[in-house]
């Protein structure tokens, strides 16, 4: 999941791709240094670097089979340590914050929660996105990277089909 998060757009000049003169230096022998071509070589100052890195993609394909088992796993390893807790259905009139920090750590006291939701609720995505170290998800998007990543995961009851749905 991590390395599907890298970017992968760092690139540096090699010495082909410098500006720059190809003249020689200095003559090849008889000065008593280092042979040396022309001022792109990387031994130089601004010269090239040998072999830097390019753009490339990093992502790393999955089995949705493989995917599915690691959701399963990492969802029954947090019920076995009992680090899930399931809750009723709640929506908030307004995206508050504050109403929703209160809720949260009225339920657990662990810093990293994620709440799985039935279906993706607006107004507690918009109050919990400015807690750090803290996710709404619903039960089709959430990861096993989350997941696993969570201290505690707080589930609806309406979504807990749907989760069970989604790691089949």
């Amino acid at each position: 999941y991590l390395a599907n998060q890298r970017q992968g757009t760092h690139k540096t000049k090699e010495r082909g791709e410098i500006k720059g003169s190809t003249r020689k230096i200095k003559r090849q022998k008889g000065t008593g240094t280092a042979r040396a071509g022309d001022i792109k070589n990387p031994i130089f100052r601004s010269g090239g670097r040998i072999f830097g890195p390019r753009p490339r993609d990093y992502t790393q394909q999955m089995n949705k089979k493989v995917r599915r088992l690691a959701r399963r796993s990492a969802l029954s390893s947090k019920v076995a340590g009992g680090n899930v807790l399931i809750v009723e259905d709640f929506t908030l009139e307004a995206p508050k914050t504050a109403e929703y920090a209160g809720i949260v750590s009225k339920l657990t006291d662990a810093t990293k929660t994620i709440m799985v939701t039935s279906e993706v609720d607006k107004v507690l995505h918009l109050s919990s996105r400015n807690l750090p170290k803290t996710k709404v998800s619903s039960a089709t998007d959430v990861n096993t990277y989350d997941l696993l990543n969570a201290n505690t995961i707080i589930i609806q009851e309406g979504a807990i089909a749907a989760l069970v749905d989604n790691c089949k």
